[in-house]
C-alpha cells in the first residue's frame, strides 16, 4: 500500500537523447511531482527500484505560453530529478 504514496511523487522516467547518455554515468532522470522535495524523492526512488542513492538533483520546469486556434494558455507546472546512484547500482526501465 505504501507503493502508491511514491507512485504519486515519481511520475514517470524521463527518455531523451540526453538522458539515456546520463545513465552510462549512473544518473537517471524523473518527472516528479514539483511539490516533492529531495529527502521524498530519495526514499521513493530507493523503495521502488531496490537501490541506494547517492545524490539527487532537481529541476524546476519553466512554465511557457502555448496557444490553440485563439486560445492562449500555460502548459502545467513540473519538476524533474536527475538521480544519481551509488557505484555498481543500475535501474531497469525496461
Amino acid at each position: 500500500m505504501k507503493d502508491t504514496k511514491y507512485l504519486e511523487i515519481i511520475k514517470a522516467p524521463v527518455i531523451t537523447e540526453k538522458s539515456e547518455a546520463a545513465k552510462m554515468e549512473g544518473k537517471y532522470t524523473f518527472k516528479v511531482d514539483p511539490k516533492a522535495k529531495k529527502t521524498e524523492i530519495k526514499e521513493a526512488i530507493e523503495k521502488l527500484f531496490n537501490v541506494k542513492v547517492k545524490a539527487i538533483r532537481t529541476i524546476n520546469v519553466k512554465v511557457k505560453k502555448r496557444r490553440v486556434g485563439r486560445y492562449t494558455g500555460l502548459t502545467n507546472r513540473s519538476k524533474k530529478a536527475i538521480v544519481t546512484l551509488a557505484e555498481g547500482q543500475t535501474i531497469d526501465l525496461g
